[in-house]
C-alpha cells in the first residue's frame, strides 16, 4: 500500500495539482486584498459607499452601527461582505480570463509554422513545348 501511495502522489499531474492549490490560495489573498484593501476603499471615498460595515440586524438586540460590534450583539446577516465576496470572484475571473487568453494567443502563435512559399513545380513537358512555340511565333511576327 505504501508502494502504490508513492506511485500516486510522484504523479506528474497531483504533483501540478498541488502545486495549482497552493498557488491559488496565494493568489486568492493578493485578489482579497486588492479588493479590500484598494478597490473598495476608492468605492469608499467617491461615493460613500463602505461595504464592509452593511448588515442586516435579524435580531431587535442589535443596535450597533459596526458589523463586529452587531456580530456581537446578535445575528445578522452581513450583505456588505457577500458584496466584497463577489467582487473578489468577479476581478479573480476576469484575471483569469485574461491569463488563459494570453496562454492561448501564445500558444496559437508558436503553433502556427513561418509558410514557406513552395517553388512552383514545373509544368508538364507538353506545356513547355507550347510555351516555347509560341514565344518563338511572337518572336517571329515581329
Amino acid at each position: 500500500m505504501f508502494n502504490e501511495f508513492k506511485t500516486f502522489i510522484a504523479r506528474g499531474n497531483v504533483m501540478d495539482l498541488a502545486v495549482g492549490v497552493i498557488v491559488g490560495g496565494a493568489f486568492g489573498l493578493i485578489v482579497n486584498s486588492l479588493v479590500n484593501d484598494i478597490i473598495m476603499p476608492i468605492i469608499g471615498a467617491f461615493g460613500g459607499l463602505d461595504f464592509s460595515n452593511y448588515f442586516l440586524p435579524l435580531s431587535g438586540k442589535v443596535t450597533a452601527t459596526t458589523l463586529a460590534a452587531a456580530r456581537e450583539q446578535g445575528p445578522v446577516i452581513a450583505y456588505g461582505n457577500f458584496i466584497s465576496v463577489i467582487l473578489n470572484f468577479l476581478i479573480l475571473a476576469w484575471i483569469i480570463f485574461l491569463m488563459v487568453k494570453a496562454v492561448n494567443t501564445m500558444r496559437e502563435s508558436l503553433e502556427k509554422k513561418p509558410e514557406t512559399k513552395a517553388e512552383a513545380a514545373p509544368p508538364p513537358a507538353d506545356i513547355q513545348l507550347l510555351t516555347e512555340i509560341r514565344d518563338l511565333l511572337k518572336v517571329r511576327a515581329n
